[in-house]
């Protein structure tokens, strides 16, 4: 009795290639470039920057936590949605311990905007107010740039 040969290619595994050495390769881009990096991590990276911007300024935000949320909830039995705007952001009181929070939601804010210098600006805006908002100031005072306008 004949035994059939497989071919040695066959026999290690599944070919990633076609036999003429075309096809899949690797990643399209190495994980440094920012092609690799997702949307929600382009976006935490904007909110970051913010928040290091104001830290300079305002050595206490050390002791609060930011965070990217998708979109806003809602908590509690009861609560509907209404006809006002989506929130961008919001600011979680600290209590039990925990410090206080601030948060941004990325799809309401990369809804609003068209492009990254257009998000990063958005971002800011929102980081400010809800700074502003929990240390019981004015945007202008938290950063006396609030408002103008980011061309």
């Amino acid at each position: 009795m004949d035994k059939p040969v497989t071919p040695a290619a066959a026999a290690r595994g599944p070919r990633r290639r076609d036999r003429h050495g075309r096809g899949m390769r690797g990643p399209i881009a190495p994980p440094q470039v920012p092609l690799a990096a997702s949307r929600a991590e382009v976006f935490a990276d904007l909110v970051q920057d913010s928040v290091e911007r104001l830290e300079r300024r305002w050595p206490q935000l050390a002791d609060i936590d930011f965070m990217v949320l998708e979109v806003p909830r809602l908590d509690g039995p009861g609560q509907a949605w209404n006809d006002e705007a989506v929130p961008l952001g919001g600011t979680i009181a600290a209590r039990d311990g925990r410090p206080a929070r601030v948060v941004v939601y990325r799809r309401p804010v990369e809804i609003r905007t068209k492009g990254r210098d257009e998000r990063a600006a958005l971002v800011h805006e929102v980081v400010v107010e809800q700074v502003a908002e929990l240390l019981g100031l004015t945007p202008e005072t938290v950063d006396p740039r609030y408002g103008e306008d980011q061309g």
